[in-house]
């Protein structure tokens, strides 16, 4: 996982080719204020209004924030909605110059109508179908400056009109005399298949569709099912990889030499699905131009549409925040680094355990890490010679504290505190209470903050049963993750001793 973080590191300064349906996309939002008397509809007060770019070149947006430089060729109207999008890729540091502007053009325009952050309705405006033959003529010119100087492309065909067959007769000419990297991220896949792609991203309905395979309403194909239509997607394409995109179940990368890979998708509250998919064809582009394999290439682009799904609208994933995601999914997956399985734990605390050295266990949920979290770590620490941290999943800490409460991710937390000097194992556990890790672990001492010393823990007979120390530390700095959360403070045992070393928060 080290070499993804090289991968999104060398970002910077690739050329990034985008081709296809460029739009705008705009949001109203507002308050419901009351029904509407003409009909039964709510009557919205506005209040922002935002034009974002979207489409291919919500796409383009992606891959500058990445860190690339970006040539976006497309077509658009000179109308209102043409010149709204030329400004907000221009905000972007994205030039409009290769955007093809036709009087028979009507630019493509997304309008999205929010109340109190619900979405009500979409409406759409434009047409690139009707556009000129000399406009057409103009798309294939610019191709054809701009790929000998590009390190990737990347196709991102709505059906909207812009990618016509004779454009996609050029490219499939000009690809086998150039030879970089190329996404096609198609509505329509089969329109791409005599172009020999690097890969193609279709969500599981575009790739039912494309093999004639009936669609599952919720998505939830069987794994073999998803692999025979990832199968015939490649003997009827020319591409070397199929990455079959599955929402939150994640990815299904199949490769023309065999392999099979589900890429899972960590889990998030999603607030919007809309630019998602841009988002993974961005990294997934920009990693396969640093010199990645597809695999990690489509790892990276993972991490990067779990970013963008966390937030509203259509929006762009920046590179310093896929750069932590990565490096904290680096650091969750790499041998040694104190993170690792509750049996392969067990077993290296017994090794520990024979050679004398005394195990300290500690829990909690480590949201929102702050300096007191570490002071009471290495205080922690020095009641022993292990130092093992228990930390809730998010369905435990849910379950304690609600679904709003958690503000970081069960790996970034696991990753975090597992990076910290004074950790030497960290281990995440499901249950509401950490009763069961200590069963399994048996520390010698079990450390608790101040703040539970006045009542006792659910999880007293467990610390009874293994007959360890108890000991409650004072928690330095802020306002701990559970107060932060609101998390249901538990019950302490109220027999062990609180150890004065440090401040008192």
């Amino acid at each position: 996982m080290t070499a993804s973080i090289e991968l999104v590191q060398r970002f910077h300064g690739l050329r990034a080719l985008v081709l296809g349906d460029v739009m705008l996309d705009t949001y109203l939002a507002g308050t419901a204020e009351r029904l509407c008397r003409e009909a039964p509809v709510p009557i919205v007060r506005r209040s922002t209004e935002e034009h974002v770019p979207g489409g291919a070149a919500n796409t383009a947006a992606n891959l500058r924030a990445l860190g690339a430089e970006v040539t976006l060729i497309g077509l658009i109207g000179p109308d209102h909605a043409g010149w709204r999008l030329r400004e907000a890729l221009q905000q972007r540091d994205i030039a409009d110059a290769y955007l093809v502007e036709d009087a028979a053009v009507e630019t493509l325009h997304k309008m999205r109508v929010l109340a109190d952050g619900q979405f009500l309705v979409r409406i759409d405006e434009g047409d690139a179908r009707r556009c000129s033959v000399a406009a057409r003529q103009r798309l294939v010119e610019h191709l054809e400056q701009h790929l000998s100087t590009a390190d990737v492309l990347v196709v991102s065909d709505y059906v909207y009109g812009v990618i016509d067959e004779e454009l996609i007769d050029r490219l499939a000419s000009l690809r086998h005399s150039r030879v970089l990297p190329l996404v096609v991220d198609s509505k329509q896949l089969l329109r791409f298949h005599r172009v020999p792609a690097t890969v193609v991203t279709p969500n599981h309905l575009e790739a039912c569709s494309a093999v004639d395979a009936p669609a599952v309403a919720n998505g939830s194909h069987q794994p073999e099912a998803l692999e025979e239509i990832g199968r015939c997607l490649l003997r009827r394409l020319e591409t070397e990889h199929v990455a079959i995109t599955l929402a939150g179940d994640g990815v299904l990368l199949l490769s023309r030499e065999g392999s099979t890979h589900h890429v899972p998708a960590y889990q998030v509250a999603p607030a919007s699905s809309i630019g998602a998919g841009d988002a993974f064809a961005a990294a997934l582009a920009l990693a396969l131009a640093a010199g990645g394999d597809c695999l990690t290439a489509t790892r990276i682009a993972v991490e990067a549409a779990g970013l963008a799904v966390r937030r509203r609208g259509t929006v762009v994933v920046e590179y310093q925040e896929l750069l932590r995601r990565v490096s904290l999914s680096s650091n969750h997956h790499r041998p040694g680094h104190g993170v690792l399985d509750l049996p392969t734990l067990v077993s290296r605390l017994y090794t520990d355990r024979l050679a004398g050295r005394r195990i300290v266990l500690t829990c909690g949920v480590f949201d929102n890490l702050h300096a007191g979290h570490v002071d009471f770590l290495r205080r922690a620490r020095a009641l022993g010679d292990v130092l093992v941290v228990g930390i809730n999943s998010d369905r435990s800490a849910r379950r304690l504290a609600g679904q709003g409460g958690l503000l970081n991710h069960e790996r970034d937390r696991l990753a975090l505190v597992a990076a910290l000097d004074p950790v030497d194992h960290a281990v995440l556990f499901d249950e509401d209470t950490p009763a069961a890790l200590i069963e399994s672990i048996h520390p010698d001492v079990y450390v608790k903050g101040a703040e539970h010393a006045s009542s006792g823990l659910p999880e007293s007979s467990a610390v009874r049963e293994v007959g360890c120390e108890l000991v409650y530390l004072p928690l330095g700095g802020s306002a701990s993750s559970k107060e932060r959360i609101h998390h249901a403070t538990a019950p302490a045992i109220g027999n062990g001793r609180i150890e004065q070393r440090g401040e008192q928060a």
